[in-house]
Formats: structure tokens, C-alpha cells, sequence
């Protein structure tokens, strides 16, 4: 049996490091082997630990709370023999990216886990959809990792002026957050985004057709990972990695390749959209009202530099709609605030209906 001692030259590659030595203490006195989950597959997952990469069976540390299932990027405790071998637990993780399901439970899905970058692909072969980027940073921000915006296929953007325009564009909806065009077609730009991920974990997320799969090929200098064509009318195309897969890069750190997500429901994440909308939160500050919803109260301060043209109005509805989602997703499990909810639609609704009658008593 390889021992845990053998752990640091073998995963260390993958992240291994003293803190997760001295948390995985415990699992090395039950004979249990460390290990990292490079890839989960229907209750089975395959294992990178000091005796190679293994195929365990999650079922044992697989609960009904679905975000404490066993996913990639997680560090475990793997037995190192049986039939079937069984992941007995996993290590507490430091970060996790959850978005909520489709079910109409207010249940949150894990996507990957202990990342510390995350960098959201978005394609240039279509019109940027801004307010998606908004609820991908949202998501990264609230997990606990360093999100970055890479603008993918950007050779299909010759005119350096157009480009530059698009990039401030993205700029002006991910405050703090470093924006990078690149062309894995032809190298461009690749030398910053590898110094950027050559350390820690990262994850690659994005929709289908954003050029992920191509990204991650050119990260890992091969091609690791099956490229299709996207659709010329809306960039899309079939999903090329439906599993999620974490790969070791040539000049350092790891991957988390992700399938390309068509929904990014937002999961308890008003940390998140806080940070993605930094500059309304501190407008917010000024208010005359402390829980100022901005929309026709006095004294608002976020109306007002919107009306001065200082803040977009389509920032302002942005923030407005990601904040109401992630709200009614926390009152889906929360009947305190779900009453509160209502009582505060009913008196909204009852100011707007005051409102309106007095501008038509003025009318008259």
C-alpha cells in the first residue's frame, strides 16, 4: 500500500500542500489514501492519488443534501482496496461553485470545488450578452475564487478599435476583474491568460460555443478535449465535455473544464451580485433609506446618478432582476422571508397604486 508520506512529490502538481496534509491526519490513521477527484461519472469517480489515479464509488459519503455530493476539484479519503472501492469522505473544501437547479425545489447544484480562479469564457463571435457575463461573475464571486473575463475567438474582431470598445464594455460590468482577449486559434494572448492560471486551480466556465474546450486544448499545449464547430448564427453548438475534468498543466497548476452551461440560476448568492455590482452597492450607502428598493422612493441615490448619467441604466436593471432571482431562490427555504417578500410586493404594488391616482386626480 502507498502511504500518505509519498503524497507531497505525487499530488503536489494538483495542490497538494501542507494544510491539506495536516486535514487529511485523521483519514491517514484509518489507512486511507489522499487523493484529488478529477472527474465524477454517474456515482463513480476517478481519483489522482500517490499510487496513480484510481475508480472509487461515491455512495458512501453521498448524502440526500445534493450539494455534499462528491465533485471535481474535491480532495478525499479513498480506500486504497475492495470491490468496489468507496470514497469514504471528502476534505473541507475551501471554495465551491454552486448554481441552483431547474427543479422547482430550491435546490443548489455543485459544479466544482477548492478552485481559486475562475475564468469565464466568453465568445466574440456573437454580440456580447452583458448581462450573462453579470451572473457568471455573480457565481464566481460568491464561491470564493478570483473570477476573470477571457474573450475568446477574438481574431474575429480585426479592428483593434472595435475590439478595444468591447473590452471596455465587458470592463464597465466586471469591476476588479482583469479582462483578456485571446485567439487559441493563433496563440494570441495565451501567454498572459497561462501565467494567470499557472498556479492554484482553476475553472473554466462559459456557454456552449464560447471556446472552451478549444481553451483548454491550448492550456494544456494537446488536445485533451473533443472541439466542434459552433453555429456561424448564434455561436452555439452541441456540448463537447459533458463531464467535468481536472487537468494538470504543463507549466503549472490545474484545470477544471466544465460542460457549457445553457442556465446560471443564481444559488444563495447575494455576496456575489453584490461584488459584480460594487459601485450601485455603494451608491446604495447614500440613500435617504436604508432598505431603498431605488425605484421610486426620495432620496435615492442610485436613481439619481443614473438620472445624472453616471451609472447605466441597463446596470441598474441588471442588478434589480439578479437580486430579485436570488432572493425568491433564498425565500424558496426560508418562510419568514417569503412572507416578508409578499408583504413588501403588496406594499410596493400600494405605493405604485397611490401613485398613479394621484397623477390622475392631478389630470383631471
Amino acid at each position: 500500500m502507498t502511504s500518505s508520506s509519498a503524497a507531497p512529490s505525487v499530488l503536489a502538481p494538483y495542490g497538494w500542500d501542507d494544510a491539506w496534509a495536516d486535514a487529511f491526519t485523521p483519514y491517514e490513521a484509518e489507512g486511507l489514501l489522499p487523493g484529488r477527484v478529477i472527474r465524477v461519472d454517474r456515482g463513480q469517480c476517478d481519483v489522482v492519488t500517490p499510487g496513480g489515479v484510481l475508480r472509487a464509488d461515491t455512495a458512501f459519503v453521498t448524502p440526500h443534501d445534493p450539494l455534499r455530493v462528491v465533485c471535481t476539484g474535491d480532495w478525499v479519503a479513498v480506500e486504497p482496496g475492495g470491490n468496489p472501492r468507496y470514497v469514504r469522505a471528502y476534505l473541507p473544501r475551501r471554495t465551491s461553485f454552486v448554481r441552483s437547479t431547474s427543479s422547482k425545489r430550491s435546490e443548489g447544484q455543485i459544479l466544482a470545488a477548492n478552485v481559486d480562479h475562475a475564468v469565464i469564457a466568453v465568445s466574440l463571435a456573437v454580440e456580447l450578452d452583458l448581462g450573462r457575463v453579470e451572473r457568471f461573475l455573480a457565481l464566481a464571486w460568491e464561491s470564493g475564487a478570483q473570477p476573470v473575463v477571457v474573450l475568446t475567438k477574438a481574431d474575429l474582431v480585426p479592428d483593434p478599435v472595435t475590439l478595444a470598445h468591447l473590452v471596455q464594455d465587458v470592463e464597465t460590468s466586471a469591476p476588479g476583474v482583469p479582462v483578456l482577449t485571446v485567439s487559441a486559434l493563433h496563440g494570441d494572448g495565451l501567454d498572459t491568460l497561462v501565467a494567470l492560471v499557472g498556479s492554484g486551480t482553476s475553472v473554466l466556465l462559459g456557454q456552449s460555443g464560447a471556446g472552451k474546450s478549444t481553451l483548454a486544448n491550448a492550456l494544456v499545449g494537446e488536445d485533451v478535449m473533443d472541439v466542434r464547430a459552433a453555429r456561424d448564427v448564434d455561436g452555439k453548438g452541441r456540448h463537447t465535455t459533458t463531464t467535468r475534468n481536472l487537468l494538470a498543466l504543463p507549466s503549472g497548476g490545474v484545470l477544471i473544464d466544465t460542460p457549457g452551461l445553457r442556465g446560471v440560476g443564481l444559488f444563495d448568492a447575494g455576496g456575489g451580485v453584490g461584488q459584480v455590482f460594487s459601485e450601485i452597492e455603494e451608491l446604495a450607502e447614500r440613500c435617504r433609506f436604508h432598505d431603498c428598493s431605488h425605484e421610486s422612493e426620495p432620496g435615492c441615490a442610485v436613481r439619481t446618478a443614473v438620472e445624472d448619467g453616471e451609472l447605466p441604466v441597463r446596470r441598474l436593471e441588471s442588478y434589480r432582476k439578479l437580486m430579485r432571482e436570488n432572493q425568491w431562490i433564498v425565500a424558496k427555504t426560508d418562510a419568514r422571508l417569503r412572507s416578508e417578500i409578499k408583504k413588501d410586493w403588496k406594499r410596493k404594488h400600494a405605493q405604485g397604486r397611490a401613485a398613479m391616482e394621484a397623477k390622475r386626480g392631478r389630470w383631471s
